[in-house]
């Protein structure tokens, strides 16, 4: 910016620029020089405090007047007042003569014209003014009042009209010369001059006419010392009464008094005009604090009522935390926490409290405590009227239960006339699968549960939502474990079992040996006199396949299942997983009611609204009937296989039970955490003895992922327990990958893989991770490295024994036992017992192994050697020895 225009923006000359530049050291020349952004701050701030300067020293100029004002005038005529007016009256005296005696020679030469004599006119010394009739006998006449006598006037002798023309030029004198009178007030021209009247002497001492006011000499009122003046006094009686000397006030006074006052009254004025501007700056200052406090007071206000606002009763459960019930007072936690210090508990805002407690605390704000139970509160409670009238029957649910590999899913793949088992991987089915098939008009549902030993769950879960259970055997195995476990659990769950006796086809088969070994679990045929259903039946072939479903759809009519389809759907979860295209997906297993799209639910702890609806083969369909199995989308979370599934009315119900049990879940879990006592420290000194092996199961499925977990569980040991340190459905992620790291474990993949990345970071991270289809190899791979945390079995092998028959004790050495090896051998690295009449006297290394003067590394059988053994000298003729190795053997699952 330029010097001019920096000049121009702040209304200053140049100079004043080209100043405040020397002060502050800026080169600045002329007015076209460049002043950088920086400078003109610091000339602005400069030229700020300048003005500030000038204004001040203009202001204090201003005073400085106003005191010589007051001090030339104003003073002397209050010392004349106060009693020095002699002095003062002397001076005017001579101030007067001398100005009368200076004005001689102007008064002559008008003299010519007159020819008479005219003395000086009561002037201000520096003003000369015209002459004025009318002044003139103005001042005639207070100097007549002033002598308390009448003046005698000599009447002009003129034309008759002169007395109607008074003031005109009359006989040809000039006019304003002489003042005509003719004694009359009433022929006195109104407001020319002062009225006679004491009540109007106020106006006395003021001019009249066009003179502007101040340039007339204004006297004290004494004028026995005046000059004579111009006109001869009047000598008729009639005119004015003349007010006494008392009533007549100095006018210069007055005027000083009026000039003082109005100087006085501008001041009193501005500081009026100040006070008023300080008294609305503290009245703003007043109001803002005044607001400030009703904020506070409303504040306050506010959080008494929220503090008064405490509830007469409450309602909790048997466990909650501290911030819970602070909230269900409606206090601050801090102030419960406090409480509960008072009362010996130590407690944070996270932690759980008995309702005891709770009740105790709560007492104390006179609140009471309705302690009711969580598991009631998730409970769903129906209100719809379930009519008998209204049931129908339903198709039947049967679940194909038996050992592995004895044909499940080949007698379903008969049935529904597809083939499954070549998509399962090594022929064995890997988790349930739920299809619908129609004979003679009429639906079956079939369940297939795995046979293998992992799915115990899955094999007992199934059972439960089963109405018939069909067993298969296979006639060339017989009974095995998981079909004697298939029994306990259809028996548990009180479902009539139907035997298919599978593979009659093989010449191996046998039918009776197999009907035989079942009547030792109460399954005896009906041709035996027992109750089962037996069908002989070969799926590969398709044998008997016709009489099999005859059978099913018997044991249905017997059973009379039926079912309310106009109720809320209910159901079971059969199977839930995680789909990376559809989010979370579970198939649902529809018990009684009826199942639509938009229907608002509750699974488990999660809750949802049914998006979509497939049936078994992938069809969409828009609703669900009793005894059909359906996979839903729309559930908030992954289920656990044999979670609960349940419409409700709205979504908001759905929500608050999902609330209440994920809540539920939480106490008990914590109910389930291992506290330490002094009877439990023990055992947990022990168990850190324990070695661990952490894995992280992760599977396409809930059920697989639950069926592998307990199976890798069960391989536990004494001395190695495996510890299953997270669990999952879908695809192996980051989050799987930091947490094996930190926790030193391994990752199983049951039918899922890892992304790129995911395997980058692995291997960055040093991370194992295995992947599996069939669930034999997860549980023999497992199971070795198992083995290899064991320790291993020590044994000792004798390899040679002998005799000492000889002592020689030699310095430096100790003694030397010469020997012969009986059977066997003796090796420098085999250690050694020696044994005097039955005990062993020592046990341990050997210091040398000499034959004659070598050294050697074997003695053989019948050869003479000698030895000395390690910090030990007390050996004796006829001691026996053997010696041993040390052999670890690896401990086997």
């Amino acid at each position: 910016m330029k010097a001019n225009e920096v000049a121009t923006k702040n209304h200053v000359s140049f100079n004043d620029i080209l100043e405040i530049c020397r002060e502050l050291g800026i080169s600045c020349q002329s007015e076209n020089d460049d002043v950088p952004e920086k400078d003109v701050f610091l000339i602005e701030k400069k030229l700020e405090t300048l003005k500030k300067k000038r204004l001040e020293e203009a202001e204090k100029a201003k005073k400085k007047k106003k005191i010589k004002i007051k001090g030339g005038k104003v003073s002397d005529d209050l010392a004349k007042r106060m009693g020095k007016g002699s002095s003062g009256r002397d001076s005017a005296d001579q101030h007067s003569e001398v100005k009368a005696e200076t004005e001689v020679p102007d008064s002559a030469k008008r003299s010519d014209e007159t020819k008479a004599e005219k003395p000086s006119s009561d002037v201000a010394p520096e003003i000369k003014t015209h002459e004025s009739p009318q002044r003139d006998s103005q001042q005639q006449q207070r100097k007549d009042r002033q002598q308390n006598q009448r003046p005698n006037y000599n009447k002009q002798q003129g034309d008759k009209k002169g007395s109607q023309d008074r003031g005109k030029q009359q006989g040809g004198r000039p006019q304003g010369q002489h003042q005509q009178r003719d004694g009359k007030d009433k022929d006195r021209p109104q407001g020319k001059f002062q009225s006679g009247k004491g009540s109007q002497d106020k106006e006395r001492g003021k001019f009249h006419g066009n003179k502007p006011q101040g340039q007339h000499q204004q006297r004290d009122g004494k004028d026995k010392d005046r000059p004579q003046g111009k006109f001869q006094p009047r000598n008729d009686t009639k005119g004015r009464p003349s007010p006494s000397i008392k009533d007549e006030k100095p006018i210069s006074l007055e005027l000083d008094d009026q000039v003082v006052k109005k100087s006085k009254g501008i001041e009193k004025e501005k500081d009026k005009e100040k006070e008023k501007e300080k008294a609305f700056l503290r009245l703003n200052k007043k109001e803002k604090e005044e607001i400030e406090k009703n904020i506070v007071i409303k504040k306050k206000s506010n959080n008494e009522q929220k503090r008064v606002s405490i509830p007469e009763k409450i309602s909790i459960t048997e466990n909650i935390t501290v911030g819970e019930l602070a909230k269900k007072l409606n206090i601050k936690a801090s102030e419960v926490i406090a409480k509960l210090m008072n009362l010996g508990v130590m407690a944070t805002i996270n932690q759980s409290i008995d309702a005891d407690t709770a009740a105790i605390l709560a007492a104390e704000y006179n609140t009471e405590v309705d302690v009711v139970s969580l598991y009631d509160e998730t409970v769903i409670k129906t209100e719809e009227e379930d009519r008998p009238e209204d049931y129908v029957t339903r198709p039947p649910v049967v679940a194909v239960m038996g050992h592995v590999d004895h044909g499940k899913t080949k007698l379903l793949d008969s049935i529904r006339k597809t083939n499954v088992i070549d998509s399962e991987f090594g022929g064995i089915t890997q988790h349930i699968g739920a299809y619908t098939v129609e004979v003679n008009g009429k639906k079956i549902t079939f369940l297939d549960t795995p046979g293998h030993a992992a799915f115990t769950t899955m094999r007992a879960r199934g059972a439960k939502i089963t109405d018939i259970v069909i067993l298969v055997v296979a006639a060339n195995d017989g009974v095995m474990p998981q079909t004697v476990e298939a029994i306990s659990h259809a028996k548990a769950a009180n479902v009539p079992i139907i035997v298919a006796i599978n593979k009659i086809d093989l010449p191996e088969a046998n039918i009776d040996r197999v009907k035989q070994e079942l009547t030792a679990y109460d399954l005896i045929p009906e041709e035996w006199g027992g109750s089962t259903l037996f069908a002989e039946i070969s799926a590969k072939q398709g044998i008997n396949i016709d009489l099999l479903l005859e059978l099913v759809l018997i044991q249905a009519e017997m059973l009379e299942l039926k079912a309310n389809p106009k109720l809320l759907a209910k159901g079971t979860v059969i199977e839930s997983k995680l789909d990376p295209g559809r989010g979370a997906v579970s198939t649902v297993l529809v018990q009684n009611g009826t199942l639509h799209i938009g229907d608002f639910f509750v699974v488990g702890v999660y809750h949802g609204k049914v998006r979509a609806m497939f049936d078994d083969k992938g069809k969409a369909i828009e609703e669900a009937t009793p005894s059909t199995p359906v996979e839903i989308l729309g559930v908030s979370g992954v289920c656990a296989a044999g979670d609960p599934f349940e419409c409700v009315e709205s979504d908001k119900t759905a929500k608050q039970i999902s609330q209440k049990r994920l809540e539920y879940k939480r106490i008990e879990s914590a109910k389930k955490v291992r506290k330490v006592t002094l009877e439990s420290l023990n055992e947990m000194i022990k168990e850190g003895e324990v070695q661990e092996l952490n894995v992280i199961v992760k599977a396409d499925v809930d059920g697989s992922t639950q069926a592998l977990t307990e199976a890798l569980e069960k391989l536990s040991t004494d001395e190695v327990r495996v510890r299953v340190i997270h669990s999952g459905t879908g695809g192996i992620n980051d989050s799987d990958v930091m947490l094996a790291s930190a926790s030193n474990a391994i990752i199983i993949g049951y039918h899922v893989r890892p992304t790129g990345k995911v395997a980058e970071l692995a291997e960055r991270e040093r991370v194992s991770i295995k992947f599996y289809n069939i669930i034999f190899e997860a549980t023999d791979d497992i199971k070795a490295a198992i083995e290899g945390l064991l320790s291993p079995v020590i044994e000792q092998k004798v390899i040679g024994t002998g005799e000492i028959r000889q002592i020689f004790k030699i310095s430096k050495v100790g003694t030397i036992a010469g020997s012969v090896c009986l059977t066997g051998k003796v090796t420098r690295k085999s250690k050694i017992r020696i044994i005097r009449n039955g005990v062993v006297v020592y046990d341990g290394a050997l210091a040398s192994l000499k034959r004659f003067k070598d050294d050697v590394s074997v003695v053989e059988a019948g050869q003479e050697f000698g030895f000395s053994a390690e910090g030990f000298n007390d050996i004796k003729e006829g001691d026996a020895f053997e010696a041993y190795e040390i052999i670890e053997i690896a401990k086997k699952l």
